[in-house]
């Protein structure tokens, strides 16, 4: 049955008046919207972008469920494998413009085998929904594939060893416009080592060969993760300025 206009005002309500959404002071009453095109784009990438075909479209979907399921869920790289429930591999729509990348699998992910769940991924969906956007229309993902036990921090060699499988899915989905939640993310996309507090605020370049210069350039915003948000509601404003940048970025409309 068809979502109404009504429908997705009363949920956008009752999303701000339970957690105050990222700082805002009023709720961005709009509808999700279509996938627009940014205004920077060229008329030759606007072409492209928007005239793929479902079957351009199912290919991507195809190469990511192969990647998935033939190394993925079989990998024994690193010793996470032998601690894990399940494998999460991502979630979304493999022809995202758009693509939130985290850091590793929580204990609720591990168990249900489904990225960003619980109550960081009910703060995520909430930042998606007040960007207009849907997590349908995005696609999410972590640098880990496995969880860490006791959600410690993806120490170096599991980031060396699964790395290899995010920059495969971001190089199949060639989105527009990557989001790194958190240090570990930002640090392993952009191959540095400053602080999150320092990276964002402004886009970086993302190259998907993780060499600099190698390959096309993909704008990567980093921000603080929701989990972070949740024990620091004091960033959620900075977190929402980042979000805007984003939307500017694909050219999605600011709530007034």
């Amino acid at each position: 049955m068809p979502t109404t206009e009504d429908q997705i005002r009363q949920t956008l309500v009752q999303y701000f008046q339970t957690d105050q959404l990222l700082g805002l002071k009023e709720v961005p009453i709009r509808l999700p919207q279509p996938r627009a095109t940014a205004p920077h784009a060229t008329g030759m990438a606007q072409t492209t972008r928007e005239t793929q075909t479902a079957a351009e479209v199912g290919g991507k979907s195809e190469r990511l469920r192969l990647l998935d399921e033939k190394q993925v869920k079989t990998c024994t790289k690193c010793a996470l494998s032998q601690t894990r429930t399940n494998t999460v591999f991502g979630q979304g729509n493999p022809d995202a413009r758009l693509v939130f990348v985290g850091e590793a699998p929580g204990f609720y992910e591990d168990r249900q085998g489904v990225v960003f769940v619980g109550r960081a991924g009910e703060l995520l969906t909430r930042m998606i929904v007040a960007m207009g956007l849907t997590r349908e229309q995005v696609y999410i993902c972590n640098v880990l594939k496995c969880r860490p036990p006791n959600n410690r921090d993806p120490a170096p060699n599991e980031i060396a060893a699964c790395s290899p499988y995010l920059f495969e899915q971001l190089s199949v989905i060639e989105p527009e416009v990557i989001v790194a939640l958190g240090a570990p993310a930002a640090k392993t996309l952009l191959q540095t080592t400053q602080s999150i507090g320092r990276l964002r605020g402004q886009f970086h370049n993302f190259h998907c060969s993780g060499v600099e210069g190698v390959g096309p350039a993909t704008p990567l915003m980093p921000t603080y993760h929701p989990a972070y948000l949740l024990r620091n509601q004091a960033q959620k404003a900075k977190v929402w300025s980042d979000l805007q940048a984003v939307m500017r970025q694909i050219g999605l409309p600011l709530p007034k």
